[in-house]
């Protein structure tokens, strides 16, 4: 019967809650030092990444008027985003500086938090599960990048221009403050992310016995209203922003069904091995 790892076990639960605690500052380090790069690189973060969706020849822009002229329509296509940022509090900039440098931190330190998650929860695994280290790290990361690349290029674009562009009388001015642009754009890439995450929180979901496929398929539906209130919150309320976005949660939920499958049969396994 294959053995756990002895590595740990012993420890008290204070034990446990200090080995924690070690791991989340090594993590906050990591953070705090990516941080501390993004922000000598200031004039790159804000100019090129951060205020790019407020520019009508952002790529996804651009995207979407070629697909509009495609179907015959120039619907999608925008000349202008008609706001100004502007700072309203002496220490508005300063912070927002701040804090999206530590957005841009945690984004990049996201693979050696990934490393500490799996180092804390490793000694309680088998020796084959642990061997997973690797590929543990490398598709969580992979998931959460293509999520902060979904919510950069596609959910941010979608806020910004519906946001930017909506008003309710020609004499309200549009000017926006720079912190609550910064938090639209730090909330989109971040939410998305984490969603993207699925597939990783239905593996462990499933090993640990709260989550099984026949659940998964019975509350698809359910899953379904969730996922439209979700892209409904972290989206423009209009149906095609939603829709854009719910297609790609609803496709990881699917691959979340798969996996949940998989760990099933290979628990199904080990107990037939064991009988």
């Amino acid at each position: 019967m294959t053995k756990k790892l002895k590595d740990k076990n012993d420890m008290s639960f204070l034990d446990h809650i200090e080995e924690l605690r070690w791991h989340l500052v090594r993590s906050t380090i990591a953070v705090f030092s990516f941080g501390i790069i993004a922000f000598l690189m200031k004039d790159f973060i804000f100019n090129t990444i951060l205020f790019a969706p407020k520019d009508p020849n952002f790529i996804t822009y651009r995207l979407f008027c070629k697909a509009s002229i495609f179907f015959g329509t120039e619907g999608l296509c925008i000349d202008e985003i008609p706001f100004t940022l502007q700072s309203l509090d002496m220490s508005e900039q300063f912070s927002v500086h701040i804090w999206a440098s530590i957005t841009f931190g945690f984004i990049i330190a996201f693979p050696y938090i990934i490393y500490e998650v799996w180092k804390f929860i490793s000694p309680g695994l088998y020796l084959k599960e642990k061997s997973g280290a690797k590929a543990f790290i490398i598709i969580s990361s992979f998931l959460f990048f293509i999520g902060v690349l979904f919510g950069y290029y596609v959910i941010t674009p979608l806020s910004v221009n519906f946001l930017g562009n909506y008003s309710i009388s020609e004499t309200v001015e549009t000017n926006i403050q720079i912190g609550s642009y910064i938090s639209l754009v730090k909330t989109s890439i971040l939410a998305a992310g984490l969603i993207f995450e699925l597939p990783i929180i239905i593996y462990f979901l499933t090993k640990m016995g709260l989550v099984t496929p026949q659940f998964l398929k019975t509350y698809r539906k359910h899953a379904l209203v969730i996922v439209l209130i979700v892209s409904a919150i972290i989206t423009p309320p209009d149906v095609i922003s939603q829709v854009i976005v719910a297609i790609p949660i609803l496709v990881l939920y699917e691959i979340s069904i798969i996996i949940s499958k998989i760990v099933i049969k290979r628990q199904l396994k080990k107990e037939k091995q064991n009988a």
